[in-house]
Parts: structure tokens; sequence; C-alpha cells
């Protein structure tokens, strides 16, 4: 077994962690919804969820680093060596009202560059992994697992285009930036956080975009994209999961969106 095959081996043992916890507390009547500074709402599911595998991997690859988006990164740790990157429940706004669109993303990133990805979605059924040179998968609800590939749609006339928020873009004063590229789109949807992401390595769709974004949202969903074909940046097109904001695309239509998307 290679390294990367172990490491995807334990991040697939930490998503069956992760699950257990979410699922039970999922539509919970005694569910704990707090709001943290940057007044997103947090739950007691994403606090558990994320020490339970903090504990993990503790236990298992001591000398790792983790950065986790509810207890951040612990101190003296260096994010830039084999880093564990966790969201615990990516939409807890979903989450939290019941909604069942959200996973537990996991990735592995050594020297900034992602190497493991999954993302699990158990209250949906479904969970995407990948590895570096590996390539990408799903497992549906009936079990079935297929490799991921992105679609071939060229054109952004014939595109499907997903975002997450709008106020995000008015916020950054580039909402007419989106609204020209939806314009040029065939389709337009919101289907937000991880599920755009993984719906374009599906090739379900072919372009999905976040205007703001933290490492653990994407570190996970540009593996995935990228070893099912497509392509992963930034919207300043530097093709990184920590620039603050996210592109993901069928490869073919990343430069035409980048060109209406970038700032300025």
């Amino acid at each position: 077994m290679t390294q990367h095959e172990d490491d995807l081996r334990l991040a697939l043992e930490l998503a069956d962690t992760a699950d257990l916890i979410t699922l039970a507390r999922f539509r919970a009547g005694d569910l704990r919804v707090d709001r943290k500074p940057d007044h997103t709402p947090v739950t007691d599911a994403d606090t558990t969820t994320e020490d339970a595998l903090r504990a993990l991997l503790a236990s298992w690859r001591p000398r790792d680093t983790v950065l986790g988006e509810e207890r951040g990164l612990d101190p003296g740790q260096d994010a830039t060596a084999r880093a564990w990157i966790l969201d615990p429940i990516d939409g807890t706004k979903n989450f939290s009202r019941g909604v069942p669109v959200w996973a537990t993303l996991i990735a592995l990133t050594e020297s900034r560059r992602p190497t493991v990805g999954v993302v699990s979605a158990p209250a949906l059924g479904r969970r995407w992994w990948a590895s570096l040179g590996g390539g990408a998968y799903v497992r549906d609800g009936q079990g079935a697992t297929r490799r991921l590939r992105v679609s071939r749609v060229s054109e952004l006339a014939d595109a499907c285009l997903s975002t997450t928020e709008l106020s995000s873009w008015s916020q950054l004063g580039a909402l007419p930036n989106y609204l020209e590229l939806a314009a040029r789109c065939w389709v337009v949807r919101a289907f937000g956080d991880f599920w755009q992401h993984v719906l374009v390595a599906e090739g379900a769709i072919d372009l999905g975009v976040d205007a703001e974004a933290n490492a653990w949202d994407l570190a996970s969903v540009q593996l995935i994209v990228t070893e099912a074909g497509g392509r992963f940046s930034d919207l300043d097109g530097v093709d990184s999961y920590d620039g603050g904001s996210g592109l993901s695309s069928n490869g073919l239509l990343h430069e035409p969106a980048l060109d209406l998307l970038r700032p300025g």
C-alpha cells in the first residue's frame, strides 16, 4: 500500500466516524445552535465532530498538523507541512434547518498541495473521494461506486453555473461580474458550498464558484475536481485552495469564466 493509499484509508475512516456523530444530531430536537464572532452558525455537532477527528488524528498521525474550522490551527503547528484540514460540517446553515445538503470535508495537504480529499454527505447517502494521481470517485446511496469525469461543455452558452450566496458578491463589490457570467450561461443555480464543486467533478454541472471561502471549505474539493479532470483556482486564477475564493470548472470553461469574474 502506498502512502497516499494509506492516508486515503485513514481519511475514509475519519469520515465514517464523522457520519456517526453528525447523523445522530441531524434534526435532533435538542440541537444547540450558537453564533461565532463572524455571525455564522455553529452547532454542538460541529464542535463534537471536529474534536473527535482531532483525537483520532492525534492517535494515528501524531506528527501531522491539524487545521479545523472550529478549533483553528494548534499553537506551534505548521500548516505548510503535512496538514489535515477539517470542516466538520460544511453547510451548517442547512444542517441547523434540517436541510440534508451538508457534508464533512477532510483533506490532507503536503507542502500546501492536497494529496487526499474526502467529502461525506451522509444525509444524502453519498461520499466523494480522491487521492493525488489516483483519480476521483463517488459512492451513491445504493453503494455503487464510479469514477468521476468532468463534462466536456466548451461554451459558456451551454454551461450550467452555480454559486453560493449573491450577498457575498455584493459585499466584494463584484456582483456585476457574477451577473455578467450568469447572463452568458445556459442554466444558473445556487447549489452552494461543497455540493456545487462535487457536481462539477461528476460532470453534472460545469462551473461552481465561491466569492468567499476558507481553506477548509476548498482543500478537499480542489483535489476531487482536479482528479476528475477539471481545474480549481481562486478568482485570481491561482490554482490553490487558500486564496479566499474558489472556482471549479471542467477546465474548458475556466479561463472564459475567470475573465468575467476577476476583480477589477
